[in-house]
């Protein structure tokens, strides 16, 4: 069976049985602080398991893209571990429970194939139940699976919780016995690659704190409602019922993996057996190769661009990983262009998107493989200079310290470092090594952890949403409002009944104008006027759903908690806002229109007359087609179309071609911004009522802020307007100086450009000859110090430090080579004296050092080999006392 129609099954299945069929959320997991991709199916009805949204529906079913990585090191190595893979999920909220669960579940995997089911044989069922969960074991027995094949596990195995605070609970899994060629008898205590886990039922009901560890946290209390919460591995189906070892072998991943072993030369699965612990390391890493490769390929589907952190760097690392499993299988070419169309093949069927944005997806793969490629080539270079110095020392390890650099510096894979190190006879510092990477390991886990705030910290916050209900939000109509003051929250989120002149606090009001930021856009300033009192609004967020809390101070009198008042938003601040997000909008549609589809926004900043645009895109975008986006979008303002807003469902949005930005979770119901037939995007921010509003876009700069990211500035409206005028007095100044029209005024500047140019290509030549121009004499004028011709001059003040080194080297090289000799020469420049010694063969042949004489003159410091070295650093009187040291060491050598 396919792995597309094991997940049509599925959910089929529980559409039947009165589950609403939920899309799946982008990987990246923007909403929450604790994760950087959605690691588990239930992570998008977080918001419902916790009370702080009502679904609009008591029953759900999804298949969901996931991403894990703390056990990357066992991709490979077990039959379960991979870092994509999808959950089949459903999800009562307040509905059923444990009996209608585990019915739900035993109904699917038992039915006959010819009824829609699986058709797995009742008999290989092995379920687990927590320790003292007496309810699910008495639902399982009573269903028909015998006491001796119900296994009770402690909280490790069958207690669940997302690792953070939050939901948790009980659990039941449902593992299938794959036989005796896959291990010992005895269930899944005794061997979990026989006995394969497919199916975890969590009886959600209680909240969590923060922990320690997997089974070590508090118990906060119960949630609002008895949930269910279930997750199959659809490769773990897909791998039982296709009959094969692992979900590396399933109709998804196989073909990648049988690919990397043409390239390569290898016969996956020749020396293995079938279970986990007796795969040879060859098919190892072609699993990692087939896993990390369709990985990358959801990523970046998903809108994650390799990068040096976050989101980023997990896709980098995961790529970086592949590439250097295919080249310890020998294959040294490029390889993502041979495997990647495999992946998109293999997983096009169940997400078409793979195939439309192929083209942007391969750009960022294949520029990332050549990247690190480069980082390779270099990376080698560096370890064989330090396998050279290693040796000449006599050492026969390399020490982990170097191992680290060439691993967190250069990103040189430690394999690799082993690899090569071994083949010139060399060991490698594993211990050392290993403790650099725990050491750096332990700080990001700290720095992680200080900036974890968890659900459990937003309590305050949905206290309030409790009682009072999401705040309405009016500001797409109204810039002002009466409203009374619902909560006051002082510190720590501590609710206050009265506050002071002076005082910050934080005031929720029953409805707002108030934007809350978000979606790139600034939030909305002004006053909130309550009795007698009157707050400064410097601030406005929604920390959790549906609440809209004013950062505010008094200026004025005292407020209090239940009073009505008026809310008044800064209507200038609020206009000039809006202008720049519509304006964002224009650029992102325009960009797309220039440069393709693949030029999708990865951020902005939408603040009073002035807006910030990141999108993707593979290279930088040249001044020509920035001009040309430029006026098309200024064309667009003097169209004057209208700006039109309206609330729709997601499939009617997409239907008509609004714009959605990758990474975003949508609802069911979403808000798409249309610029007349121009640019449809989904969007929740305010904007002008017609795009003549804007006056004038004005592009400043565009700019890389990371691999595959690029970065456009613009000014808009009346700021637009006054850079103009600016850069029209600047040039109308340089013309008038010049004494040309204006638009004469680059080609003059130009060739004032060349002339300096060429003026200081003669300074230097002159400077020079200046320099070198004694260098005869001086030699002529060497004295003798113990048997070495010594020469100890100043360079002329100012000299350049090239000038100075070719002084000292003219010099040396007038002495006669068979006679020992010294030459110093000191400099002033900028306020600091430098030195630069050169000794000969001869005198270097008696043991005279030119490092050793700079960094005695210099107290330790400078650098250089014994035949010319350098340093400076001191004020520029102490120049003749550097020349007094050089000719005392000689004198006493």
């Amino acid at each position: 069976m396919k792995t597309a129609e094991v997940k049509r099954r599925y959910l089929a299945h529980f559409e039947a049985n009165g589950h609403t069929v939920v899309p799946s959320a982008p990987l990246p997991a923007i909403d929450d602080p604790n994760l950087l991709f959605v690691n588990a199916g239930m992570v998008q009805f977080v918001p419902y398991f916790l009370g702080q949204q009502t679904p609009s529906y008591r029953r759900a079913v999804s298949v969901q893209k996931c991403i894990r990585t703390p056990d990357i090191d066992e991709v490979g190595k077990t039959s379960r571990h991979g870092t994509f893979f999808q959950m089949n999920g459903n999800f009562s909220f307040g509905d059923y429970f444990k009996d209608g669960a585990i019915s739900l579940a035993w109904d699917l995997v038992t039915k006959p194939l010819a009824e829609g089911g699986f058709g797995l044989d009742p008999e290989r069922i092995w379920p687990t139940v927590y320790l003292d969960d007496d309810e699910a074991e008495a639902i399982w027995r009573k269903i028909g699976v015998p006491a001796e094949r119900i296994v009770r596990r402690g909280k490790a195995d069958n207690f669940w919780s997302m690792g953070i605070p939050g939901p948790c609970g009980p659990c039941s899994e449902i593992y299938y016995d794959r036989g005796p060629a896959y291990g010992a008898e005895g269930g899944p205590a005794v061997d979990e690659d026989r006995y394969l886990e497919f199916w975890n039922l969590v009886f959600m009901q209680f909240e969590r704190g923060p922990g320690t560890d997997k089974e070590n946290f508090p118990i906060l209390g119960d949630l609002p409602a008895k949930n269910i919460d279930t997750g199959m591995g659809l490769e773990r189906m897909a791998s039982i019922l296709q009959g094969v070892d692992n979900l590396y072998e399933i109709d998804e991943v196989r073909p990648i993996l049988d690919r990397a072993a043409e390239l390569t030369g290898k016969r996956y699965g020749a020396h293995s057996g079938h279970a986990a612990s007796e795969s040879h390391p060859d098919d190892v890493r072609l699993r990692v190769v087939a896993d990390h490769v369709r990985t990358a390929l959801m990523l970046i589907g998903d809108g994650v661009t390799p990068a040096n952190d976050g989101r980023g760097y997990v896709l980098r690392r995961i790529m970086r990983r592949a590439i250097r499993a295919v080249r310890l299988l020998g294959w040294q070419d490029r390889v993502l262009p041979e495997l990647l169309p495999v992946a998109r093949d293999c997983m096009s069927p169940s997400y078409p998107e793979l195939a439309t944005e192929f083209a942007r997806i391969s750009s960022y793969a294949y520029a990332e493989e050549d990247a690190f490629l480069s980082t390779l080539r270099a990376g080698t270079t560096i370890l064989d200079t330090a396998i050279a110095e290693t040796r000449s020392a006599g050492g026969a390890r390399l020490s982990g310290d170097k191992a680290f650099q060439l691993h967190d510096t250069y990103g040189f894979p430690i394999d690799l470092t082993l690899e090569i190190a071994a083949e010139q006879g060399l060991q490698v510092d594993q211990d050392g090594f290993r403790r650099l990477m725990a050491d750096q390991r332990n700080r990001a886990k700290a720095d992680a952890q200080a900036r974890k705030t968890g659900h459990v910290d937003l309590s305050a916050y949905r206290t309030v949403l409790d009682a009072g209900g999401p705040v309405q939000f009016t500001g797409y109509t109204e810039v002002s409002r009466e409203s009374s003051v619902r909560a006051l929250l002082g510190a720590g989120g501590s609710p206050v009944e009265v506050v002071g002149e002076g005082e910050t606090v934080e005031l929720v009001l029953d409805v707002t104008p108030f934007y809350a930021e978000g979606g790139g856009q600034q939030p909305d300033v002004g006053l909130i006027t309550v009795g007698g009192g009157q707050l400064e609004v410097l601030d406005v967020q929604q920390p959790v759903p549906g609440l809209i809390v004013h950062r505010a101070r008094v200026v004025r009198g005292e407020v209090r908690a239940g009073e009505a008042g008026l809310a008044e938003i800064d209507v200038t601040r609020r206009r000039a806002i809006s202008r720049s997000h519509t304006a964002t909008h224009l650029v992102h549609q325009t960009m797309r229109n220039f440069l393709g589809e693949s030029a999708t926004q990865a951020g902005s900043l939408n603040a009073p007359g002035r807006l910030r645009f990141d999108f993707n895109t593979a290279t930088g975008v040249s001044p020509s087609v920035l001009t040309d986006v430029e006026q098309q979008i200024n064309e667009v303002l003097l169209a004057d179309l209208e700006v039109h807003a309206f609330i729709t469902s997601q499939e009617e949005a997409r239907r008509i071609g609004a714009m959605a930005l990758f990474g975003e979770k949508y609802g069911e119901e979403v808000r798409v911004v249309e610029v007349g037939d121009y640019a449809r995007e989904l969007c929740g921010g305010t904007h002008v009522a017609r795009s003549a509003q804007l006056g004038l876009v004005k592009i400043l700069s565009e700019s890389s802020i990371g691999s595959g990211v690029r970065r456009v500035e613009a000014l808009v409206g009346l700021d637009a307007f006054q850079f103009l005028a600016k850069e029209h007095l600047l040039v109308s100044r340089l013309a008038e100086l010049y004494r040309v029209p204006g638009d004469q005024v680059a080609d003059r500047v130009e060739q004032t450009i060349a002339q300096l140019r060429d003026a200081e290509r003669e300074l230097e030549k002159l400077r020079a000859q200046m320099v070198l121009g004694g260098a005869a004499a001086l030699a002529a004028a060497a004295r003798d110090l113990r048997g070495v011709a010594y020469v100890g001059t100043e360079a002329p003040e100012g000299a350049a430090g090239n000038d100075v080194r070719t002084l000292a080297q003219e010099i040396r090289g007038k002495i006669d080579p068979a006679r020992p000799a010294v030459v110093a020469v000191a400099a002033r420049s900028g306020g600091k004296a430098s030195l630069v010694v050169a000794v000969n063969a001869a005198a270097k042949n008696q043991g005279v050092s030119a490092a050793a004489l700079v960094k005695g003159a210099l107290s330790g410091r400078g650098g250089g080999n014994a035949d010319l070295a350098q340093g400076g650093g001191l004020p520029a009187g102490e120049a003749p006392s550097l020349l007094a040291a050089v000719e005392k060491a000689l004198a006493e050598a």
